[in-house]
């Protein structure tokens, strides 16, 4: 733990989904008596612990855990909310003497908490009901005329984001890309993080997504979601789009064989990871370390010591 005037520690691992990013984490909380806070957009909703990976049992007999299954899937959790919540947590470790590890592949909730959030005013509800309440062409041709750099860098199918930027500047007359050079909140600047970006060989972690898709659909999956289903929760929602879900709907209902199901949920689970790697490889600060090795117990040991070089 840091001492004096010194900024207090945070630990961060971060990468793809099924890069070993719990496995790490697991490993320096014993070493070091820390606490793994997850910051994963999935695992904090408690409806689908098979389909997000959640910590078994075993994992949570092992060190604590913090911000896991907290959320029921009818309330979702933005960046801003998941900030909030981690602030208090680490916060509270730090409190007690022991080190934070920040754990998860949500770079959205990573940025936001390090970097802050743009003080976005709340949008109007005419205006917000208005852009909800529009189809996805009208809202992108008139993002067109209101925001043209908004639109040319939101995917056009994107529709969550497109009702964002144009609710935005309808309701406020800037664009969000103005907003966003004011973040405000982020604890980047008061606090000695040590990162840890995992990004190991593509083939080793195309291998594993397909692997662990493969056993969470014979470990529960396919009744995890049975369940969620029947709740007739508004599609839109993020736990409704996590992945495996759609899959395995479709499989339940008769739409698809279980062999097909596997197959697609394989696909989503790769081009997911693909999409993180990406942003992982790119997006944070060029002097974060990056580890590239397959992990296994020695590389693990790697790994770890190059937490202990920089504490």
């Amino acid at each position: 733990m840091a001492i004096g005037d010194r900024k207090p520690p945070v630990a961060l691992i971060a990468g793809p989904t099924a890069s070993g990013k719990s496995a790490l984490a697991l490993a320096l909380a014993e070493r070091t008596g820390g606490v793994i806070v997850n910051a994963d957009s999935a695992q904090i909703y408690r409806d689908l612990p098979v389909l997000s990976a959640a910590p078994s049992a075993a994992d949570l007999g092992r060190a604590d855990h913090r911000l896991y299954a907290i959320r029921d899937g009818a309330h979702p959790c933005s960046a801003a909310d998941w900030a909030a919540l981690a602030k208090t947590e680490i916060a509270a470790i730090h409190a007690a003497g022991q080190l934070p590890i920040l754990v998860g592949g949500t770079g959205l909730y990573l940025r936001t908490l390090l970097e802050g959030i743009a003080p976005v005013p709340p949008i109007d509800p005419v205006v917000r009901a208005e852009v909800r309440n529009a189809d996805l062409a009208q809202n992108r041709a008139k993002l067109e005329r209101m925001d043209p750099e908004a639109a040319a860098r939101i995917k056009p199918a994107d529709q969550a984001r497109i009702a964002r930027a144009l609710e935005v500047v309808l309701s406020t007359g800037r664009s969000l890309a103005r907003w966003q050079q004011g973040r405000e909140g982020g604890i980047g600047d008061r606090i000695a993080l040590d990162p840890l970006i995992l990004l190991p060989p593509r083939p080793w972690l195309y291998e594993r997504c397909d692997a662990r898709f493969e056993a969470m659909m014979a470990n529960g999956a396919i009744e995890e979601v049975r369940v969620l289903l029947a709740r007739r929760l508004d599609p839109s929602l993020p736990v409704m789009r996590a992945i495996g879900v759609r899959e395995i709907a479709a499989l339940l209902a008769g739409e698809i064989s279980r062999e097909e199901a596997v197959a697609r949920g394989q696909q989503a689970t790769r081009n997911y990871a693909k999409r993180q790697y990406t942003w992982f490889a790119h997006q944070p600060p060029p002097d974060w370390p990056r580890f590239t090795e397959a992990l296994d117990a020695t590389t693990m040991r790697q790994a770890l010591a190059q937490f202990e070089a920089s504490a």
